[in-house]
């Protein structure tokens, strides 16, 4: 389920709902790792910059942890804000996540965002015959955390579970979505890593057709 050629990622229950910072919490032993080793265009990416993806769910919210390699500098802010969500994450080092809760409407997705230094970005898109439409005001409550040690980048995320048509609704069992799963690492177009490739003449994550899907176990 979780090869390089697979389309599904399997989100596991557990009971405890798990703080963000709990980085090496025993629940995490639970996930089925998701590798992310191509770039958006499919090529085979570095393996210096591979990344694992694991997600879990409980009652109250998502939890998505990467674990990846960082055997070169991080391109980080070197005046990070962590107190609110900074535009821009995209243009240095970041891993992403790309939800779309309703897998009739994948153009209607929710994007986040985690960089090494514990800067966050959450976003609601919405794709119209004019274009890419995109909520800069949304806010999902979502809370992160991040650890450097031995060139292994580890950042994670905690998305919860809002009220219906007001932010990211709780699923039930059984519940597919639609995700994509992405890491940005490095310089240059090689630097866009990307679960399910995008296929696009140039990097560009926007692609929901392209986006795998997500099962609630």
């Amino acid at each position: 389920m979780s090869g390089p050629l697979s389309r599904e990622v399997e989100a596991r229950w557990i009971s405890r709902d798990l703080p963000a910072g709990d980085l090496k919490a025993a629940e995490w032993g639970l996930a089925l790792p998701v590798s992310i080793n191509r770039s958006w265009s499919g090529e085979a990416a570095s393996s210096s910059r591979h990344a694992e993806a694991n997600l879990l769910w409980s009652d109250h919210a998502l939890h998505a942890r990467f674990v990846c390699k960082q055997s070169e500098p991080p391109i980080i802010n070197p005046n990070p804000q962590t107190g609110e969500k900074t535009l821009g994450l995209w243009n240095r080092d970041v891993c992403e996540i790309f939800l779309a809760p309703d897998a009739n409407q994948p153009e209607r997705y929710f994007e986040f965002e985690v960089a090494p230094t514990g800067e966050w970005v959450d976003l609601e898109i919405f794709w119209k015959p004019e274009g890419r439409m995109t909520n800069w005001d949304f806010n999902s409550g979502m809370t992160v955390a991040t650890s450097l040690e031995s060139e292994i980048l580890t950042v994670a995320m905690r998305i919860p579970w809002g009220s219906e048509g007001s932010s990211i609704p709780k699923p039930q069992r059984g519940d597919l979505w639609r995700t994509n799963l992405f890491r940005c690492a490095g310089e240059g177009n090689t630097r866009y890593l990307a679960w399910q490739p995008t296929f696009t003449d140039e990097p560009n994550f926007h692609v929901p057709q392209v986006f795998g899907w997500l099962k609630f176990a």
